[in-house]
């Protein structure tokens, strides 16, 4: 039996969570915002130096190639990982559904100091290639753009894997089947039929971690190079170094506007699919 609550009922419970979400989120904001346009006085001069500054431009540049570079490896691996879980029995999925959480219950400046010796000069895998080359083999892959995207997907991973995952349970397996009767082989049932019915989970998935990697911060600091940097480094740069918080302000409105219209264009995206469904 089902119980409809009262309109008051329903306030009741939403006000701490509207109060929290006022204190620690649209409070904060609306200070960034306000900062971003007010220096002893009202001034779009913050605004200015951020449509006009090269050096702004090329660092929009750089999170959003990353970004859609940590994104799409994330995806090609997630969705690998997602279908070999999705054919596991329950019992056998347990441990590994483990292991892909491990990096998410991991902390991220942990993980990218882990980062920093297992691909330094010394590290796990330049030994390795020394010693199975005579000391003749040696790859930079640390303070470069392949760390930071190393770095970004493993963070990242659980995001992609979890969401597409559940899109491949909840597809009906006799589609499978039936499209083997019918002499289709696996790889048109997957273009055909997998892929497809998968494709909302993919679309969340790559939502979150679009939106998670266009604000990265301590993996481009930490594994990155000064031609990884990307706007959250800039806005720490300009906060703790110059103290230019009205610039500072003014980048980091510009990416959450960014972020937005990515987000907005993914949804758009999404329901075109649907509807073309």
């Amino acid at each position: 039996m089902m119980h409809k609550l009262n309109t008051g009922t329903v306030v009741a419970l939403l006000l701490p969570l509207c109060a929290l979400m006022l204190v620690f989120f649209l409070w904060p904001l609306g200070l960034v915002g306000w900062t971003s346009i007010y220096d002893n006085g009202l001034t779009l001069d913050g605004y200015t130096r951020v449509a006009t500054s090269s050096l702004i431009h090329k660092v929009m540049a750089n999170t959003l190639e990353i970004s859609v570079i940590a994104t799409l490896t994330s995806l090609v691996l997630g969705y690998a990982i997602a279908m070999h879980l999705a054919r596991m029995s329950p019992a056998r999925r347990g441990p590994y559904l483990v292991m892909v959480m491990l990096p998410f219950w991991t902390s991220i400046l942990v993980k990218s100091f882990a980062f920093t010796i297992v691909l330094g000069n010394a590290g796990i895998i330049n030994q390795f290639l020394q010693w199975i080359s005579g000391g003749s083999w040696h790859i930079e892959m640390l303070f470069n753009r392949a760390a930071v995207v190393v770095g970004m997907t493993n963070y990242l991973l659980p995001f992609m894997v979890l969401p597409i995952m559940a899109s491949l349970l909840n597809q009906n397996r006799n589609l499978k089947f039936a499209a083997e009767i019918m002499g289709a082989g696996p790889l048109r049932i997957f273009t055909r039929i997998t892929l497809p019915l998968s494709l909302p989970g993919v679309f969340a998935g790559v939502l979150m971690c679009l939106t998670l990697s266009l604000g990265m911060y301590i993996t481009p600091a930490l594994l990155g190079g000064r031609q990884d940097m990307m706007l959250a480094n800039l806005v720490d740069f300009y906060t703790r170094q110059t103290l230019d918080w009205t610039l500072a302000s003014a980048i980091a409105i510009v990416l959450l506007v960014f972020s937005c219209a990515l987000i907005l264009m993914l949804i758009r995206a999404q329901r075109n699919q649907e509807a073309a469904n």
